[in-house]
């Protein structure tokens, strides 16, 4: 707000609607200023958070590699050692299959949005577009 006001009860009614459209506009800018700060805090710390599961990721997949190897070679004791590794690539590829099935089915049973409901929403986009133009 600037010093150079003219007092409420002197202004006229043009200079009243002027100054409540500066506070608004100062308003506005002020809360996106806010609102970038919130994001730009919210980003660093989803950024954070995000390279610590990229983190977590690839440890898990290190220790499952390790693990893996720890049931070909405990096979190996029993079986010769290419068998070994046959009987748990197949095993590993048979989880695949069935895990890939499951998210096939899973995906394919995701319903469509219904079609009345995407109709309205174009409806309302479309008289948004008409009055702002109006």
């Amino acid at each position: 707000m600037t010093a150079s006001r003219t007092p409420t009860s002197e202004a006229s009614t043009g200079e009243l609607i002027a100054q409540a459209t500066d506070d608004i506009s100062t308003l506005i800018r002020n809360e996106l200023q806010l609102a970038k700060h919130d994001l730009a805090t919210s980003g660093k710390r989803l950024g954070v958070g995000a390279g610590m599961f990229g983190m977590a990721g690839t440890m898990a997949l290190y220790g499952l590699g390790a693990l893996i190897a720890a049931g070909i070679l405990g096979i190996a004791e029993v079986l010769d050692a290419w068998l070994a590794a046959l009987i748990v690539g197949g095993g590993l590829f048979v989880l695949a299959g069935l895990a890939g099935l499951v998210g096939k089915m899973r995906v394919s049973r995701v319903a469509e949005p219904p079609k009345e409901r995407v109709a309205s929403v174009k409806a309302d986009v479309a008289a948004a577009r008409r009055g702002a133009a109006s």
